[in-house]
């Protein structure tokens, strides 16, 4: 079973005033989980519709392809939906689903075996002394200021896939190291390494934009 996604960078605009309310709608998401679980599709269809544009970004800033992110956050809803019977409706089903999302785009990175750039070869360094992260202008918080969002989703882009994958998991979804290096197959010295480089990165490309 397969579930269209909208495209999550419009609005959706309803052309049809007449249109009846959505009756899911007003139903809270355990609600939406147990009407599914119980083979309601269109309960389950409602939960795409609230968590479909989160499940995007995610593919989203890990590919840096809208397409592949469009691919990639359906497989993920179509493989939840497959687990959803042993899913507890205690649990909140966001960080879930995000989950999932996250390891289906990693799996195909993976796959892909995209190639990475050497720190010693990127563009973004201007020289090779290891510098203390500077907390006051970390991504997220860049992120969240609001202006800064365009040129940080860019700066983000241009990272090495595993610089992605560090700051998707760490900055997005607040993952601890330890969550990250289980979820990349890691060591925890290579998750803290690869997120020092990719702030070093990041502010130096942003820097030079300013």
């Amino acid at each position: 079973m397969e579930w269209a996604l909208s495209q999550p960078w419009h609005a959706a605009s309803d052309m049809n005033p007449a249109r009846q309310p959505d009756p899911w709608a007003g139903l809270t998401e355990p609600q939406l989980v147990a009407r599914a679980q119980g083979g309601q599709p269109d309960a389950y269809g409602e939960l795409v519709r609230r968590h479909q544009s989160a499940v995007y970004n995610i593919a989203y800033r890990l590919t840096g392809d809208r397409q592949e992110a469009l691919d990639l956050a359906q497989d993920s809803f179509v493989r939840a939906f497959s687990a959803l019977t042993s899913f507890d409706q205690r649990r909140p089903f966001g960080p879930w689903i995000n989950r999932i999302a996250t390891n289906v785009t990693l799996n195909w990175i993976q796959r892909r075996r995209a190639p990475t750039v050497p720190l010693t070869q990127s563009p973004f360094d201007r020289d090779d002394e290891p510098q203390l992260p500077d907390y006051a202008a970390e991504p997220e918080r860049v992120y969240l200021a609001g202006e800064q969002h365009s040129r940080l989703r860019e700066a983000i882009l241009a990272l090495p896939a595993r610089f992605r994958a560090v700051i998707e998991l760490r900055h997005f979804q607040d993952r601890s190291y330890e969550e990250i290096a289980a979820m990349l197959g890691i060591p925890l010295s290579d998750v803290k390494s690869d997120l020092f480089r990719a702030r070093r990165l990041l502010r130096a490309w942003l820097e030079e934009r300013q």
